[in-house]
C-alpha cells in the first residue's frame, strides 16, 4: 500500500496540509516508529508529512538561562549539543542511553514523544526536568505540561490538527543535581525493565527544598512520583527517609507483566532504582 509524501518547508504549510488531510495524514520527522508501525500494518495513511525541511524546527538554543529544543533535533544532536551540557548533563547522558547511534543519529525528540511509548528513556528525565511542549494548529500555539501530554500507551493529549515545534525546559535553580538511571534487562540497547529521574536540590540547613522523580516502563505512561516527592521535601534526606520515601514510589506506579519482567517485579525495581537515584543525587550535593 502506497502513501503520498508531503515536505513542507514552514510549520504554516505543514499545519495546513495536516488540516486537509485530516485523519487520513501522518507525520514524522525522523521515521523510527512510524517505520515499524507501517511494517506492521498497524499505520496505513494515504498522506505523510515529513517535518526535517522546516529548518526552524531542528535548533537547539539556550534561552534566559533555560533550553528550547526543536521538535526536529534527532536524538544524537541533543547527546552532542554544548547548550544541552552545559543546561544539565544528566539529559546529555538520558539521550545518549537512547538504543544505538544510529537510531539515535535518525530519531527525533517530537517524534519520541509524539508516539508515547512509555518504556522510551528522554520522558522521564524531561518530566523530571518540568519540560512543557509546545503544540502548534491552526488555531495558534499552545503550551503542554509534560506531565499532562502522557495519556495512555502510545496515546497523547495531543489535539487533531496539532504539530509539536518545540520542548522548553526552565531555568534549573543553583544546587540542582539531576540523574537518569536505567535498569537493562539484557543489552544497553534495549528498552528498560524500568527507569528512574530525579532532580534534587538541597537547602542551607540541608533540607530538600526541591525534588521530583519520573519512572519510564512502570505503567501506561511515564509517570511522576508524587508520594515519593511529598515524603522528601522538607526533610533532612538520610538513608532511612530515603529507603521510606522510595518504597512509596508503589503509590504512583501501575507496571504489567511483559517479556521485561513481572508486574511485581517491576514494582519491586522501581523501589530499588528510585532509591538508588535518590542516593546519588544526595550524595552529589
Amino acid at each position: 500500500m502506497t502513501y503520498d509524501y508531503h515536505e513542507p518547508e514552514t510549520v504554516a504549510d505543514a499545519v495546513a496540509l495536516l488540516t486537509r488531510y485530516g485523519e487520513d495524514a501522518h507525520l514524522v520527522a525522523g521515521a523510527t516508529a512510524f517505520t515499524l508501525l507501517w511494517r506492521q500494518g498497524l499505520l496505513r495513511p494515504g498522506h505523510v508529512i515529513g517535518l526535517r525541511r522546516i529548518a526552524s524546527l531542528g535548533a537547539i538554543t539556550s534561552a534566559r538561562g533555560g533550553l528550547v529544543i526543536g521538535a526536529t533535533a534527532t536524538h544524537r544532536a541533543i547527546e552532542r549539543s554544548s547548550d544541552v551540557a552545559r543546561y544539565c548533563p544528566a539529559l546529555t547522558r538520558t539521550f545518549a542511553s537512547v538504543a544505538t547511534v544510529r537510531v539515535r543519529n535518525q530519531a527525533t525528540i517530537g517524534g519520541n514523544l509524539a508516539h508515547a511509548d512509555p518504556a522510551q528513556d528522554p520522558p522521564p528525565m524531561l518530566m523530571a526536568l518540568d519540560a512543557k511542549v509546545v503544540a502548534a494548529s491552526s488555531a495558534g500555539e499552545r503550551t503542554i505540561l509534560l506531565d499532562e501530554l502522557f495519556v495512555d500507551v502510545f496515546t497523547t493529549s495531543l489535539r487533531n490538527g496539532e504539530i509539536i515545534t518545540s520542548v522548553r525546559l526552565p531555568p534549573l535553580a543553583a544546587g540542582t543535581r539531576a540523574t537518569y538511571l536505567k535498569f537493562l534487562p539484557q543489552t544497553a540497547d534495549d528498552y528498560a525493565t524500568v527507569s528512574v529521574a530525579a532532580t534534587l536540590r538541597l537547602a542551607g540547613d540541608g533540607t530538600v527544598a526541591d525534588v521530583r522523580v519520573a519512572l519510564g516502563a512502570a505503567g501506561p505512561t511515564p509517570v511522576r512520583a508524587h508520594a515519593v516527592e511529598d515524603a522528601l521535601r522538607g526533610a533532612v534526606p538520610d538513608a532511612k527517609l530515603i529507603a521510606d520515601a522510595a518504597a512509596l514510589v508503589d503509590a504512583d506506579i501501575a507496571p504489567f507483566d511483559d517479556v521485561r519482567g513481572s508486574a511485581a517485579y517491576k514494582r519491586e525495581m522501581a523501589r530499588v532504582w528510585t532509591e538508588r537515584a535518590l542516593v546519588s543525587l544526595v550524595e552529589a550535593a
